[in-house]
């Protein structure tokens, strides 16, 4: 079976010194390798062939038979890394919780321990006669999350 270890070293010694950097990498029992990248402003194929093309010449398919697929972290996809929190601040977000909240809201704060959305919630202030809608911030560890994406609006 292939290191998952030596692909990783591989993909960050190619990610030197560009803006892009690694989401994941996956290594099945039977030696197929996956490995997603990300960009503040988006993959482009040329770059995943180009590191699809470096990794391959670092691996010799006489020794050992594998399948390799490189691309995009995918948008609408889960966040994997901080860096991803980090490039969608101010952007809309959406996080589902361990115990099955979904909130909806603007990424406000990111840091290495929690992350911070604004979003909307039905408050009924005192002597109102009807609730109205007010932003609150709420901040998660990221423990607390099953998950957190780039909310796509098509509206």
């Amino acid at each position: 079976m292939i290191d998952k270890n030596l692909i990783t070293t591989w993909v960050n010694q190619w990610l030197e010194g560009k803006d892009y950097f690694l989401t994941d990498v996956n290594v099945s029992t039977d030696n197929r390798i996956v490995v997603e990248i990300d960009h503040e402003e988006g993959v482009w194929i040329e770059d995943c062939v180009e590191l699809s093309r470096f990794i391959e010449s670092n691996l010799n398919r006489d020794e050992e038979d594998f399948e390799l697929e490189v691309g995009s972290a995918g948008i609408g996809q889960p966040f994997k890394v901080l860096r991803q929190y980090e490039i969608h601040v101010g952007e809309q977000v959406e996080t589902l919780t361990t115990d099955g909240q979904k909130f909806t809201g603007t990424l406000k704060e990111v840091t290495p321990e929690e992350f911070t959305i604004t979003t909307q919630v039905k408050v009924k202030e005192e002597g109102a006669k009807r609730p109205k809608w007010v932003d609150m911030d709420k901040t998660f560890a990221y423990n607390q999350v099953k998950w957190t994406k780039y909310l796509i609006d098509f509206k």
